[in-house]
């Protein structure tokens, strides 16, 4: 039987990494990042990603394994999750995964339909058109070709744009429809999914925009810098169509002033933070948890050590 899994879910800056470094001081928790930007080494001030110190106090994984100009996948996430669960498990240790990348939760817990692999070309060329057009007019295609996929992602979801046009060329089917095939195989073991779901909207938006500021006095500027000054990276990326990269790029590509980068950074962050919200209701099995942090933790122990005695772990 596969053993039990703990997730820590929830938006951007709820605190939910906070939460996990806490409970792994009480449980004997390994934390594997559900992140799709924290994969990249270099990009650590934008991408809120765990201290030394941190990561001296608690295992961390699925940090800094890729450069930059590489690209990451929810079927390689799902991949490398499986093997790190299996040697966490090994250890003696219970599995956490923490992040807010919700599709990396998918394909772990549904399983993945079997979907053409990613086609470089192709993909520079969808790109191309998308530098010329912009993604809302790739969006608007899709939505001609693939009604159904286009109705689930954003305009300005550039990465899922891509995929979807690309599945569309390469299948001849569209991504809704090759999506309706066969599932690899699912998550058989029990699991916990505690989420922190902000209740009030005001405070998560004044929050991330406290954290943004925080993050440019950290030096975050100097860190999209040094990505900026490398000659293999570029915008098209998507480690810099991270959120706060690709604004702060456009400020050193001279396409706006830096106030400017700052706050459409700030406003790109809320409207990620709104779409994880919306992800996270439609989430079965959610144990929600309290709104203040004392309170969250302590019943955050209560439901995990209540899950790992029914497991048998």
């Amino acid at each position: 039987m596969a053993p039990p899994l703990v997730f820590i879910v929830g938006p951007t800056a709820s605190g939910k990494s906070s939460l996990a470094e806490a409970l792994a001081q009480r449980f004997p928790l390994e934390l594997i990042s559900m992140d799709s930007a924290q994969v990249y080494r270099g990009m650590d001030i934008g991408t809120a990603k765990p201290d030394a110190r941190s990561r001296e106090r608690v295992p961390h994984h699925l940090i800094d394994i890729l450069d930059p100009a590489e690209r990451y996948s929810a079927a390689r996430f799902a991949q490398d999750a499986r093997e790190l669960i299996r040697e966490i498990q090994g250890r003696g240790h219970v599995p956490a995964l923490v992040g807010g990348t919700f599709l990396y939760m998918r394909a772990l817990l549904e399983g993945l339909h079997d979907m053409p692999p990613a086609d470089a070309r192709l993909r520079r060329e969808i790109e191309a058109r998308a530098e010329r057009s912009g993604w809302p007019a790739l969006h608007a295609e899709l939505a001609g070709l693939d009604p159904e996929a286009a109705g689930q992602i954003h305009p300005n979801d550039a990465q899922r744009i891509q995929r979807a046009l690309e599945v569309l060329r390469l299948s001849g089917a569209g991504r809704s429809t090759a999506w309706r095939g066969e599932r690899s195989q699912p998550w058989s073991g029990p699991v916990l999914k505690l989420a922190i779901l902000p209740s009030q909207r005001q405070a998560l938006r004044e929050m991330i925009a406290q954290r943004f500021e925080q993050m440019m006095a950290q030096g975050f500027l100097d860190e999209v810098r040094a990505l900026y000054a490398r000659p293999d990276l570029d915008p098209q990326l998507p480690s810099i169509r991270s959120v706060g990269y690709r604004q702060l790029w456009d400020y050193l590509d001279r396409r706006c002033e830096l106030d400017d980068a700052v706050e459409r950074g700030i406003i790109a962050t809320r409207q990620y933070a709104k779409r994880q919200m919306t992800w996270l209701r439609r989430e079965p099995d959610l144990a929600l948890l309290p709104q203040t942090a004392g309170e969250r933790l302590e019943a955050a122990s209560r439901l995990l050590e209540g899950f790992l005695k029914c497991s048998g772990a």
